[in-house]
């Protein structure tokens, strides 16, 4: 009982910190603007990259999508990683970790709502 509570509550932060980022990108805030524009992306880009990091974070919540959004998620994050390494930002590629490995444990840990089988 205790490990659901715990990922109950790994997966509220998940969503919650997914929803916070989608609609800052979605949105087109300054910040999110700064950092993504330096890669490339169009305020179009920017927007669709929102509404996806929206989606897949909403995915996490029902156990029948529960993987496609963390699988999802993950390489969102694993992406701009990806971002960071290629500018030499070690620092920003070290900030995203803790968000991929939060991604991994809900993972390993399931959804709490999922029927024993």
């Amino acid at each position: 009982m205790f490990p659901k509570i715990i990922n109950s509550i790994l997966i509220l932060v998940a969503v919650f910190m997914g929803f916070k980022q989608g609609y800052a990108m979605f949105s087109g805030k300054p910040e999110m603007m700064e950092m993504f524009g330096k890669w490339g992306f169009t305020k179009t880009g920017l927007t669709v990259n929102g509404l996806i990091t929206i989606v897949t974070s909403l995915l996490i919540l029902f156990p029948k999508t529960f993987i496609w959004g963390n699988f999802l998620m993950s390489a969102g994050i694993l992406l701009i990683i990806c971002f960071h390494l290629l500018d030499k930002d070690l620092k920003g590629m070290a900030i995203e970790i803790p968000f991929l490995l939060l991604n991994l444990i809900i993972i390993y840990l399931q959804h709490p709502l999922k029927s024993a089988v």
